[in-house]
Parts: structure tokens; C-alpha cells; sequence
């Protein structure tokens, strides 16, 4: 039995959409169709290999299985790249995630945002508010740090081509290690393996290097804009909110503020992670999964 399905959709300006579909068959007691889909949208560069681990976990799980779709936005993955660079914004690739769930048929969702991901739920409120039943938001929230948002930046001007994924393993390691002392030589080598692909005998990154254009033009000199009234709105549905133990991209000052915002904000705190957590470790995975239980069907 296949783990998932690739399935490809159409943009509304013609680009090709690239999604994974988690929908096992087996291990179940009452059909995922029966409750609401989880739907995975990843960091700025990232892909839908990120979640494959956490989606193998939440689609098998044999309390609640769900089916699991995670995403590749334009310009990552196996999705089209944009000849415009300026759509890669937010809000069109917020377009593209409902342009998705409508062609899958899905009118109401559980939502995963990991960084990027979690600034898209946030238009995504504003927009279509209906369509988000409950959001997981992976170290991300209505305002981020300036030095987290600049490390980023820095990190991905550098792009390598490193020989294997071993030597990918060891890069990230080597650069990411002190803030994710929690991780194992598998999970970097999980890491390496979902951000570099093979191509032309080559290891590269999945994504349009333009993607980064956007992060030159900031001006770290002025206070960075902050999303807190479309937070406002998102936090109408109930939100898990974690937060990497040494994450230099969400304050544990801005995790205070979204918590006491609403009793329907949850907290957890990754240990031994940083930006971004790994969802599927088993000391996230259990209050994730209690979220997801506790949304019912």
C-alpha cells in the first residue's frame, strides 16, 4: 500500500500545484473521511517532504487516523516555479492553499503552519475564516524577531550543493546543531533528505533561489510589521501554538501575549529545538495529537 498519493492542481493564473495525500487504507477504526483532513503548510523554502514523518504519524494513528495533505507552494518542490517572483507573497500563496482544498472538496480543515506557513493561516482568517476548524502554529505567531528573520535571510543567501545527503546531514549539523541539540544523525539526515533533491547528478535545495529576493529588501533598521488583529481573527478557532526551546524567531514574550489573548490558545514548548520544530518528535507529537483529538471530527 502506497504511503501517499503526488496530486497536482491548477492555479487560478495556470501554475501547477504539487500536494501529497496521506489517506491510508488499514490501521483504522472508522474512515478519516469521517473527520475533518489535516493540511500541512510548510516554512518559506521548505516542502511537503518536511511533514512526511509527522504525516505518517497523524494519518496512522490508530486512536484517529485523518487524512493528511501537505503542500508545495509555488516555486518549491514539485510545484511550478513563478516566472513573476513578486507572487511569492502570502496572500497568493494563501489563494493557491484554498484553490486546493476546494478542488480536493474540503470546505473545513485542521491546519498545520510551520513559520511561512503559519503567517498564510493568518490572511487565510481574513479571507475564507470558515475554512479553518482549528491551527497548529509551528513557531510562528503574529510577530517574529528581527534576528531570527535575519538569520534566515543569511542562511538562505548561502545556497550549497553538497556532494550526498550524508554531507548535506553533516552541513546542517554543523550549522543548526546548537540549536536543536534534541535531534538525532537520522533527523538530520530526515532533514537533508526533505530540503535537497537530485538534479542533473547534483544535490541541490528544492526551490526557486528567487524565493529569497523578497528577504534582501527589508530593512532591519525599522520595526518589523506584525499580523495581531488577523491574529485576532485566527484565534477565533482553536490554536496549539508551539514553540522551539531555542527558537530566536518567536519570543517567549509574543507566546505569553497569544496565550492570554483567548482560553482557545494553547502553548507547548519543543525542547532541544529551535526554528522549526520537528513536529513528529514524540515530545510534540503527544500534545499535537491531544489537539487533534480534541477537535473531535
Amino acid at each position: 500500500m502506497d504511503l501517499f498519493e503526488s496530486r497536482f492542481f491548477t492555479a487560478e493564473d495556470g501554475l501547477r500545484l504539487h500536494a501529497r495525500v496521506y489517506d491510508p487504507a488499514g490501521n483504522r477504526s472508522g474512515t478519516p473521511e469521517d473527520r475533518l483532513p489535516v493540511i500541512c503548510l510548510p516554512g518559506l523554502s521548505r516542502n511537503v517532504r518536511d511533514f512526511h514523518q509527522f504525516a505518517l504519524r497523524a494519518a496512522q494513528d490508530p486512536r484517529a487516523p485523518r487524512r493528511v495533505i501537505a503542500l508545495d507552494y509555488r516555486g518549491r518542490g514539485l510545484s511550478d516555479y513563478d516566472p513573476n517572483p513578486v507572487n511569492y507573497n502570502i496572500k497568493i500563496e494563501c489563494l493557491d492553499v484554498i484553490t486546493v482544498c476546494t478542488a480536493l472538496g474540503i470546505s473545513r480543515a485542521i491546519f498545520v503552519g510551520t513559520s511561512r506557513g503559519g503567517f498564510i493561516l493568518h490572511i487565510m482568517a481574513a479571507l475564507k475564516p470558515e475554512l479553518i476548524a482549528g491551527a497548529i502554529l509551528n513557531d510562528i505567531g503574529p510577530e517574529i524577531e528581527a534576528e531570527g528573520l535575519r538569520d534566515i535571510r543569511d542562511y538562505l543567501s548561502k545556497r550549497s550543493s553538497p556532494a550526498n545527503f550524508e554531507e548535506a546531514a553533516d552541513g546542517l549539523a554543523r550549522i543548526h546543531g546548537a540549536a536543536f541539540p534534541a535531534l538525532s544523525r537520522t533527523d538530520w539526515l530526515d532533514m537533508a533528505e526533505a530540503l535537497y533533491t537530485e538534479k542533473e547528478g547534483h544535490l541541490v535545495t528544492d526551490y526557486d533561489p528567487k524565493l529569497t529576493d523578497q528577504l534582501q529588501t527589508i530593512d532591519f533598521s525599522k520595526p518589523l510589521p506584525t499580523l495581531w488583529p488577523q491574529f485576532e481573527l485566527l484565534a477565533k478557532a482553536p490554536l496549539l501554538v508551539v514553540r522551539g526551546d531555542h527558537s530566536r524567531l518567536l519570543s517567549q514574550e509574543a507566546l505569553a501575549r497569544m496565550a492570554a489573548h483567548s482560553s482557545r490558545v494553547k502553548t507547548v514548548t519543543a525542547p532541544g529545538q529551535g526554528h522549526a520544530p520537528l513536529l513528529h518528535h514524540p515530545d510534540v507529537f503527544s500534545s499535537v495529537r491531544d489537539f487533534l483529538a480534541g477537535l473531535g471530527n
